[in-house]
């Protein structure tokens, strides 16, 4: 078989058998980079296929681009309002918590394999980042809907902590061949990863978004134009010496942030990009292990994975957030928890092979062993810690489908698709219905049917109907859609009933039998708990006050709206 035949043959089988083991993961709960890696392993010279594959230049140039594409999709998802509550956390983690992880894996590490100091030390820097590849797939794939405090940290942390993991890594490689620079030499190439990647990834990001808004093309080139762009950010940003890394999450922020119908094509067609970059980063990954090398260090890079779990990263973020931020222990324990280690620190360990350090295949097979490590432990329990942990909100209705008409530039009106699962419309005429005004059912489908609708048609459970309305319309619509599960789900955490966050202190202890301070009496409800959370509340805050659980129910920015009562 012809070379060109046989690379089709094999990339499309490990395509497949890859996205068909998603199965798997959901039977099993076992995290899906782990398959992916597992895959590529397999698929290895030692392997099944027997693939020989130690290209190691190759394998760095593909890992660029996939990680370049996944940072691109994570900063498209992720919504600017999230900065309010985990900007500064998030980058004291991406830059302090970085440094501390990695000097403490980095000692632990020379005592563990018997290393001098900066041998060590690299060890540490290599693995001392969270992967955004992994904590996106994670949290987005798990079923599991953090409070917007906690899992904002992780996100911006994971996306903008390259820069750090990539100095440290580069400058002990340099002491160690000794090619290193001067001090200031050296603070410069700091400077330069942090600032251009900042500079120009939000700049770069502005304009791609202004142009994204003004140009007219075919749907499908939307994503395409998107992905160009961004790649151009990041190639402009690493040529001067900056974190491309860096400027093409801020991109994609940018990008994903400027509300217009681009966003309808792009996010869809990035998201199914995003998923074939991981799958391909992993096998890619996975084909460059030996299991040989692998079970030679696998005792030690074990010990070192779990000191880096239960001692690094929990130490670098107690020192980092605790003393400065308002987290609470439960959330200091999940962020503590969800450092998850993925292909970023496989890429690092790639640059002492490439750089010709000695020992160069211990670093890479100890960095895949500690990812191993976090994909199984951490990332197979992310769930129950959540629960645990107290960091978990009950996931609220969303619409099945919803994307814009394209009828106007900004504020454009969108077609939400539910299905009625809430039992107290079954029967219930349309004219009935509290709708936000200006939101209309526009069709209605049922038994495969579509029914024309008029006031007095009745809905039935399992009804399909399709509302036209504008984004500010959801909070009403997912509430009137909202099944009785999930609103019995809804009440069993946030309480039997909610109460306006603007009731004072003195009408709450006067309704409730409670003693306040005198200075106490004209705060308001929302402005005592905002105060109790430092600030910035999210849904989800859990104040206890006279035995009393009082928890977020509704915020608008840093304003709390409405708060459930709990007495348990």
């Amino acid at each position: 078989m012809d070379s060109i035949n046989t690379l089709f043959l094999l990339s499309g089988f490990l395509l497949a058998l890859s996205i068909l083991a998603s199965r798997i993961s959901r039977l099993f709960g076992l995290p899906l980079l782990v398959l992916f890696l597992g895959l590529g392993m397999l698929a290895g010279e030692q392997g099944i296929l027997g693939i020989r594959f130690d290209d190691y230049p190759l394998a760095f140039q593909i890992s660029h681009m996939a990680l370049a594409l996944i940072l691109l999709d994570g900063g498209l998802r992720t919504r600017l309002t999230t900065f309010r509550v985990a900007f500064r956390p998030a980058l004291a983690l991406a830059s302090i918590g970085v440094f501390l992880t990695s000097g403490i894996t980095g000692l632990i590490a020379m005592w563990i394999f018997d290393l001098n100091l900066y041998e060590g030390l690299l060890i540490g820097a290599i693995v001392g980042s969270t992967d955004a590849a992994a904590v996106f797939s994670m949290l987005s794939g798990r079923g599991v809907n953090i409070n917007e405090r906690v899992g904002a940290t992780l996100e911006i942390e994971s996306g903008t902590n390259d820069p750090m993991a990539i100095f440290l890594t580069i400058m002990l490689i340099e002491l160690l061949v000794g090619d290193i620079g001067g001090i200031l030499e050296t603070a410069v190439f700091f400077l330069q990863q942090f600032g251009l990647g900042l500079v120009i990834g939000i700049g770069g990001g502005w304009l791609i978004a202004r142009f994204m808004r003004w140009v007219d093309l075919e749907p499908g080139l939307y994503s395409l134009l998107a992905l160009a762009l961004g790649f151009c950010v990041f190639g402009v940003t690493s040529a001067l010496g900056g974190s491309g890394f860096l400027a093409i999450y801020l991109t994609g922020l940018m990008v994903g942030n400027q509300p217009g119908k681009h966003l309808t094509f792009i996010l869809p067609v990035n998201d199914g990009l995003a998923w074939l970059s991981q799958i391909g980063l992993f096998l890619v990954l996975g084909l460059l292990v030996n299991p040989s090398d692998l079970l030679e260090f696998a005792l030690p890079a074990s010990l070192l994975g779990l000191a880096l779990i239960f001692v690094a990263r929990p130490l670098a973020v107690v020192l980092t957030v605790k003393p400065f931020f308002k987290f609470r222990w439960h959330e200091i324990g999940f962020i503590s928890w969800v450092g998850l280690r993925g292909a970023v620190p496989i890429v690092l360990a790639i640059f002492p092979v490439i750089g010709g350090v000695e020992n160069a295949s211990l670093y890479f097979n100890a960095a895949f062993a500690v990812v191993l490590m976090s994909l199984l432990i951490q990332g197979g329990t992310i769930p129950l810690m959540a629960r645990w942990m107290k960091v978990e909100i009950p996931r609220g209705m969303e619409p099945n489908q919803r994307g814009f008409l394209g009828i106007l530039p900004d504020d454009d009106y969108e077609m939400f698709v539910y299905r009625v699962e809430n039992e107290a419309l079954d029967d219930v005429p349309i004219r009935m219905l509290r709708f936000p005004s200006g939101a209309l059912i526009s069709a209605l489908f049922r038994e495969r049917s579509m029914l024309h609708p008029k006031g007095s048609t009745r809905l039935q459970l399992g009804d399909v109907v399709c509302v036209i309305g504008r984004n500010h319309d959801l909070p009403a619509l997912n509430k009137l859609f909202s099944g009785e599960e999930r609103l019995k789900k809804a009440q069993e955490f946030f309480g039997p009933f909610t109460i306006d966050a603007d009731a004072t202190m003195a009408d709450i202890a006067k309704a409730y039998g409670l003693a306040i301070t005198p200075g106490e009496g004209a705060t308001t409800l929302g402005e005592f708990i905002t105060q109790r959370v430092g600030g910035h509340p999210v849904v989800g805050d859990d104040v206890s006050w006279h035995g009393i659980h009082w928890v977020v129910n509704e915020v608008q920015g840093d304003k709390v709206i409405s708060v459930g009562v709990r007495f348990y």
